[in-house]
C-alpha cells in the first residue's frame, strides 16, 4: 500500500529536518548496547516494552552473555532470569536463544547486512531489521514504530493507514541528506515532544509547520 502524499511542502519538510538536525546533530538510540549483536537482541526485547525497561534488563544480561555463543550457553531458562521484568519475556527468551543459534550456524556469529537474512531470524520483523540496517550498517532505512506512525500522520509529514504505508511515504518525502538519522529524530520527537495523549506543542520546534488541528498552543 502506498502512502498518501505529504501535506507539507518540500521546503517545509526540508525545514523540519534542518531544525531536528540543528537541535540534535547525532541522535542515538535510547537502547544501550556494546555490539551489533547486542543491539539486535535489545531491539527484539523492546517489542511491546519500553527502552528504559529493556536497558534495566540488558545491563545485567549483556555482561553475563555478550555474544551469541554465551547466549546459547545460557539457554532459554537462563535468559529468562535476566529478562523476566520485560513483557512477554518467555517468548522473547526463546527467540533470543534461537536467533543466536541461527547466527552461529548460518552467519559465523555475525549480524548479517541483509534484510532477508535478518527477517529470517526468530523474533526479527521488518522494523527490527530496519533499525539494525540503519544503526549498524548506515543504511537509509525507516523503522516505523508507534511514535513515527502517529506523528507522520499527525503533523502531515507522511500520512498512511498502516506502518508499511508510512514507511514507504517517508522514504519518498524525506530528503536524502537527512535519511541516515531521520527515524531517530522522528522517534525522539514522538517520544518526548509530540506525545500520544497530549502533545507538548509549547516545546515543539516545528509547531509552525505542523498540520495538527488540535495544537495546544497558537501559532
Amino acid at each position: 500500500m502506498a502512502g498518501r502524499a505529504s501535506r507539507l511542502t518540500r521546503v517545509e519538510i526540508q525545514t523540519v529536518f534542518e531544525r531536528f538536525r540543528a537541535a540534535n546533530p547525532e541522535p542515538k538510540s535510547d537502547l544501550e548496547y556494546g555490539s551489533p549483536f547486542q543491539l539486535l537482541v535489545a531491539v527484539v526485547l523492546s517489542a511491546q516494552a519500553t527502552d528504559k525497561g529493556v536497558n534495566v534488563a540488558t545491563r545485567k544480561l549483556f555482561p553475563a552473555a555478550p555474544t551469541p555463543e554465551a547466549i546459547v550457553s545460557l539457554g532459554v531458562a537462563g535468559v529468562e532470569e535476566y529478562i523476566k521484568t520485560i513483557g512477554l519475556f518467555r517468548a522473547k527468551a526463546k527467540n533470543v536463544v534461537a536467533l543466536s543459534h541461527q547466527l552461529l550456524e548460518k552467519h559465523g556469529g555475525e549480524v548479517p547486512n541483509d534484510r532477508a537474512a535478518l527477517e529470517a531470524l526468530p523474533g526479527v520483523g521488518r522494523k527490527t531489521a530496519n533499525v539494525v540496517l540503519n544503526i549498524v550498517f548506515g543504511e537509509p532505512t525507516m523503522a516505523v514504530d508507534t511514535h513515527i506512525f502517529r506523528i507522520a500522520n499527525r503533523i502531515g509529514l507522511a500520512p498512511g493507514k498502516d506502518v508499511l504505508a508510512v514507511e514507504h511515504a517517508l522514504l519518498k518525502v524525506v530528503p536524502k541528506a537527512f535519511m541516515l538519522h531521520a527515524h531517530h529524530w522522528l522517534i525522539l520527537h514522538g517520544r518526548y515532544v509530540c506525545t500520544a495523549r497530549k502533545p507538548l506543542c509549547e516545546r515543539c520546534s516545528i509547531v509552525d509547520i505542523c498540520r495538527y488541528r488540535d495544537k495546544t498552543v497558537a501559532t
